[in-house]
């Protein structure tokens, strides 16, 4: 095993063929799923538009570093697969954008 990365993963996707049940629940949980609850975190933060169009999840995810970004991303759009679907909301396909905190370069702002 090598180094370790950690990763900020967001996933997104389109809500695609919610049954009313779905869409019953999703209404009505709106409000803990709003901008506000915005965060990443390994468990994943559901995040999702009041249409019921589009949501998005964010992880931290830790991973080898020399599997890159690829696996990390892989590794997130699988948790959010999965929680999505033990949830029972239908969905299409998802992708995701993927943040090595570890490369990262952070700009300061200079001193006077």
């Amino acid at each position: 095993m090598g180094t370790q990365h950690t990763y900020r993963v967001i996933v997104r996707g389109t809500w695609d063929g919610l049954t009313e049940e779905s869409r019953t629940r999703l209404l009505a949980e709106k409000d803990a799923h709003g901008l506000t609850s915005m965060q990443f975190s390994a468990e994943g933060s559901l995040t999702y538009d009041v249409p019921l169009k589009h949501f998005s999840m964010r992880y931290v995810v830790e991973s080898d570093a020399e599997d890159g970004p690829e696996m990390a991303g892989a590794i997130a759009e699988d948790r959010a697969e999965t929680h999505l679907r033990s949830l029972g909301h239908a969905h299409a396909e998802l992708r995701s954008t993927v943040t090595d905190m570890d490369t990262m370069k952070v700009n300061r702002k200079a001193r006077r």
